[in-house]
């Protein structure tokens, strides 16, 4: 494991179960598409990101700040030396920085329009391209996008929603039981983090270890004529926009048969997987609040839900 004393332990994180699922979906399937996690602050939104990256060897998060200006985000060229010398220059940028690891933007949605639309060709294409007076430089940039923000503050561009494979909603605590736990564990962390990690570090392990089980297992799944027929109609019926939608809810489907160690998808993947999947992408009405919940899905899905439980 990674010796980062300051990050706080994957495993120590109370509740937020579904943020914490979210997250290592993307990490048992990297190019599932990112998650979109949304919430008031102080809902270990940026601690679970970061401890995230702890758990895998040699994975590093990258910090997309919202003051970026574009060039420091794609990279810059130089005209002048290409001119001068016949030859280009590239200096790299975080999309570069970014490629094999976890590129974060805390307050996602308050990124400029410029910068926006740079993430958006990195993530569909994988590449980033830089042009500027006629010399282009390109190179790989896949990386896991996990974004964050308060829905308080805006909302994110549809175009830009889509792009997250994921989207959830998080909150505080609002047992006493745990919300005494996250205080008494974050307490002990800030007195000696050494000792915190150790404490935690057979747990960080065989979650290590679970995940790379995931990956092999994820390798050997093939969905079924029925499964990708269920899946299909899921995106007809939500009257979701194109195929992104569907092609994710089967992908999310197989992360989660893996990371819970199978290789054969169940009834409840497929309902888990839509859940997360679907809700950002689902056609608002003009003047509508916010998204459709989990809830309004399943009444939407109805039969649906019974006909992939009867096939599995």
């Amino acid at each position: 494991m990674n010796v980062k004393p300051d990050i706080f332990p994957f495993t120590a994180i109370v509740g937020q179960e579904e943020m914490k699922k979210g997250l290592l979906l993307n990490l048992v399937d990297p190019r599932l598409g990112g998650v979109l996690i949304r919430g008031e602050k102080g809902t270990a939104k940026s601690t679970a990101v970061r401890a995230l990256a702890d758990l895998m060897p040699g994975l590093q998060v990258v910090n997309l700040p919202v003051s970026a200006t574009e060039d420091r985000v794609v990279g810059t060229l130089d005209i002048e030396h290409a001119i001068r010398a016949g030859e280009k220059r590239f200096e790299p940028g975080l999309l570069a920085a970014a490629h094999g690891n976890i590129l974060y933007v805390d307050e996602i949605n308050l990124l400029d329009d410029a910068i926006v639309d740079a993430l958006l060709d990195a993530a569909a294409m994988g590449i980033n391209t830089v042009e500027r007076e006629g010399v282009s430089h390109s190179h790989p940039a896949r990386f896991i996008l996990i974004g964050t923000m308060n829905p308080e503050e805006g909302e994110l561009r549809p175009q830009l929603l889509d792009r997250f494979a994921l989207s959830l909603e998080v909150s505080g605590e609002r047992e006493i039981v745990e919300r005494m736990e996250v205080i008494q564990r974050r307490l002990a962390f800030d007195a000696n983090p050494e000792a915190f990690r150790e404490r935690y570090g057979q747990e960080q392990s065989r979650l290590c270890q679970q995940i790379l089980h995931a990956r092999e297992q994820l390798a050997q799944i093939e969905p079924s004529a029925q499964l990708l027929e269920w899946t299909a109609k899921v995106g007809i019926r939500l009257e979701v926009d194109g195929h992104r939608a569907d092609i994710t809810l089967m992908k999310t489907a197989m992360a989660l048969a893996a990371l819970a160690g199978r290789i054969r998808v169940l009834p409840a993947d497929m309902v888990e997987a839509a859940m997360l999947v679907m809700p950002h992408r689902m056609r608002r009405r003009p003047f509508e609040d916010g998204g459709a919940g989990t809830g309004n899905i399943q009444e939407l899905l109805g039969d649906l839900l019974q006909e992939v439980a009867d096939v599995l």
